[in-house]
C-alpha cells in the first residue's frame, strides 16, 4: 500500500460553503495588513464550489458587509436582487391569510436582505480567496480526522481514489492526502462527517441541548414572466403538515433573478408519524392554489435536498477543541424564525479566523482559540439567536399556531429588553418516531408529471453521480437492524423520509423483505444519518467530486 503524502499549512479549512470561504478570505485579509505570510488551504468534497451549496436563500448582509464591505460595487450576485417585499401566508387547504407586518417582531420583516443563489455566492467568494492566494481543492474530501501524539487535531487526510466496492485497489488508485495544519476548521454544513468526529471524540456537546434538524427539499422554476416579481419573498406555515399530528415546518417562495422562483418546504425532523415522507409534503404543498397559481405554465428545471440546523442557540456545542475550531452551520448558527444562516456562518468564520490569526502570530498551535467562543458571546449574532432560543421548542410543544403566538410574544419581549427567564430544550429527532400500530397511514397522491414529481426524476434534475464502483457510503453498524427491527416498528421509514430514493425494501410481497441502498442516488442532504431510529445508519464521505451537481442552487 502507498504511503500517504502530506502537505503542511497554517489553517486548514474542511469545506467551501460561506463559512470556510470567509475564514479563509479574512484570514489572508489579516495576514495581508500584517505583512506576515499564512498559508490556507480549503478542501471541498463537491466536484467544484458551489456543487453542493443549497438554500432557499434569503440572505442577511451582514456577514459580507464585515468581510468585504464594497461587495455592493462589485460584480457580486447578491447584489442584484434586494428584497422589495415580504409576505407570511398561513395555509389552509383551500385559502392563505397573510399575517400582518404589525403581528411580527423587525428582525423578521427582511428590510435590507437579498435573495439570490448561494452556490453562485460561494463561487464568487472562492473568487476573492484565490485572488489573495487561498490555495482551494475542490473533488477532496475531507475523510479522516489526523492526531498528534498529545491526542490533539493536528489536520485531515482525504479519502482514497480508485477503491472498489469490494475494498480492493483499482488499477486508477490512489491513496488520501494528509493535509497538516496548526489548526482545522470545520466548515461541512449541518451533520458534517468529520464534525460529528469531533463532536463525539472532545465531548464538545456534553453541556449543549440536542441539535434537531429540518429536512428542506428545494426546486427552481422558471415562471412566466407576468407572475415574475424580483425581490418577492413569501413564506408559508399551516397547511399541508397541519393535518398530521406531531409534525411542523413550513415552505418558501423566493423570486430570484433571471425570471426563476427559488421554492422549497422544510420539514422538521422531529416528526412522529413513519408514513411522513417530506419530499411528498413539498409536492402536497405545490397542489395548494396559491403556489399552484404562481407555477402553472413554468419549468422546473432543478432540485436539491439539505438539512438545515433548528436547534438555536442552546444546541450550539463547545466551538473550540485542541487544534481547531467549527464554524458556521458545523456548529449551527442558523436563526429558525428568520430561516436565515448564512450571515450567522460567515460572522462565526471571521471570528474564528481572527482567533487563529493571533494565535499564529503568537507562535502558538494545536491549543483551543478561546478567543472565538470569548467573540461569540459578546456579539450580536449570540443576542440575536438568544432572541429566537425558544421558538423552535414552543411550537413543538404547543402546536404550530398556539406554538408560533406563544413564540411571537417571547420575541417581542425579546426585542424590547424582556428577556426570558427560560430556555427550552429539544428531543432527539430519531427519537421520536412513533410504532406504526399508533397512526395513520398517510395517502399520497400520485405525482403528475407538470406540478408535482416522484424521486428518481427530481433526482435527475440535482445532475447527482457517483462513481459506482466504490464503497458505499451509507454504512450500517448492523446490516439485520432496518428488516428486524425497523420494518415491523415503524415500516421502515427511510423509504419515505429519503428525499432521494436511495432507500428501498425489496421483496416484502414474496416474504423475504430486503433492505437495499442505492447509493448513486444520494444528495448528501444528511436525513438517514440523522432520523434513523436506531442511529444504524452512518453517513460518511464517498470519492471526492461525487453527489449532487447544483448549478444555481
Amino acid at each position: 500500500m502507498s504511503e500517504r503524502e502530506s502537505m503542511p499549512y497554517d489553517v486548514v479549512i474542511v469545506g467551501a460553503g460561506p463559512a470556510g470561504l470567509s475564514a479563509a478570505i479574512r484570514l489572508k485579509q489579516l495576514a495581508q495588513a500584517a505583512g506576515a505570510e499564512l498559508s490556507v488551504c480549503v478542501l471541498e468534497k463537491g466536484s467544484e464550489v458551489g456543487a453542493h451549496i443549497l438554500s432557499g436563500a434569503v440572505i442577511d448582509p451582514t456577514g459580507l458587509d464585515a468581510l468585504i464591505p464594497d461587495w455592493r460595487d462589485t460584480d457580486c450576485p447578491l447584489a442584484r436582487t434586494p428584497v422589495t417585499q415580504n409576505h407570511h401566508w398561513v395555509l389552509t387547504r383551500k385559502k392563505k391569510f397573510t399575517l400582518p407586518h404589525l403581528w411580527t417582531p423587525p428582525f423578521l420583516h427582511n428590510k435590507g436582505t437579498y435573495t439570490c443563489s448561494l452556490a453562485n455566492l460561494c463561487r464568487w467568494l472562492a473568487g476573492r480567496a484565490e485572488a489573495l492566494g487561498v490555495e482551494i481543492f475542490p473533488g477532496f474530501a475531507a475523510a479522516e480526522l489526523l492526531f498528534d501524539d498529545q491526542g490533539r487535531v493536528k489536520g485531515v487526510a482525504t479519502g482514497d481514489m480508485g477503491v472498489a466496492r469490494d475494498g480492493t485497489h483499482k488499477s486508477d488508485y490512489q491513496p488520501g492526502l494528509e493535509l497538516h495544519a496548526k489548526y482545522v476548521f470545520f466548515a461541512e454544513g449541518a451533520r458534517g462527517h468529520l464534525t460529528k468526529e469531533v463532536i463525539r471524540t472532545f465531548d464538545l456537546a456534553k453541556d449543549a441541548q440536542p441539535q434537531v434538524y429540518g429536512l428542506g427539499v428545494k426546486e427552481l422554476w422558471d415562471i412566466a414572466p407576468d407572475k415574475h416579481e424580483p425581490g418577492k419573498v413569501v413564506h408559508t406555515q399551516g397547511w399541508p403538515l397541519s393535518e398530521t399530528r406531531g409534525s411542523n415546518g413550513g415552505g418558501w417562495i423566493y423570486h430570484q433573478a433571471d425570471g426563476q422562483v427559488s421554492i422549497g418546504f422544510v420539514t422538521w425532523l422531529s416528526y412522529t408519524n413513519p408514513y411522513l415522507s417530506p419530499f411528498q409534503e413539498m409536492q402536497r404543498w405545490k397542489t395548494h392554489p396559491a403556489v399552484r397559481d404562481l407555477l402553472e405554465g413554468g419549468k422546473r428545471v432543478s432540485y436539491g435536498a439539505r438539512v438545515i440546523n433548528d436547534g438555536g442557540l442552546q444546541s450550539i456545542p463547545r466551538l473550540v477543541f485542541p487544534g481547531g475550531a467549527l464554524i458556521g452551520c458545523s456548529a449551527g448558527f442558523l436563526n429558525v424564525p428568520r430561516l436565515k444562516g448564512t450571515h450567522g456562518a460567515m460572522l462565526s468564520a471571521q471570528m474564528a479566523a481572527t482567533a487563529a490569526f493571533d494565535a499564529i502570530q503568537a507562535g502558538r498551535e494545536h491549543d483551543e482559540l478561546v478567543a472565538y467562543p470569548e467573540a461569540f458571546e459578546t456579539s450580536d449574532l449570540r443576542k440575536e439567536l438568544s432572541v429566537a432560543r425558544n421558538v423552535v421548542p414552543l411550537v413543538k410543544k404547543f402546536g404550530d399556531f398556539a406554538g408560533s403566538g406563544l413564540s411571537g410574544i417571547t420575541m417581542w419581549l425579546e426585542h424590547f429588553g424582556l428577556k426570558m427567564p427560560f430556555t427550552m430544550g429539544h428531543k432527539f429527532d430519531h427519537e421520536q418516531l412513533w410504532r406504526k400500530d399508533l397512526v395513520k397511514p398517510i395517502s399520497y397522491p400520485k405525482p403528475d408529471g407538470k406540478l408535482t414529481f416522484d424521486r428518481l426524476s427530481s433526482v435527475f434534475l440535482s445532475n447527482t453521480n457517483h462513481e459506482e464502483d466504490q464503497p458505499v457510503h451509507l454504512t450500517l453498524r448492523d446490516p439485520a437492524i432496518p428488516i428486524e427491527y425497523d420494518l415491523p416498528m415503524f415500516d421502515e421509514p427511510a423509504q419515505r423520509y429519503c428525499p432521494a430514493g436511495v432507500y428501498e425494501v425489496v421483496g416484502e410481497d414474496a416474504g423475504d423483505p430486503r433492505f437495499v441502498i442505492n447509493a448513486q442516488n444520494c444528495v448528501h442532504c444528511k436525513t438517514c444519518d440523522i432520523k434513523d431510529p436506531l442511529q444504524n445508519i452512518n453517513w460518511v464521505v464517498p470519492e471526492g467530486g461525487g453527489g449532487p451537481n447544483y448549478p444555481n442552487m
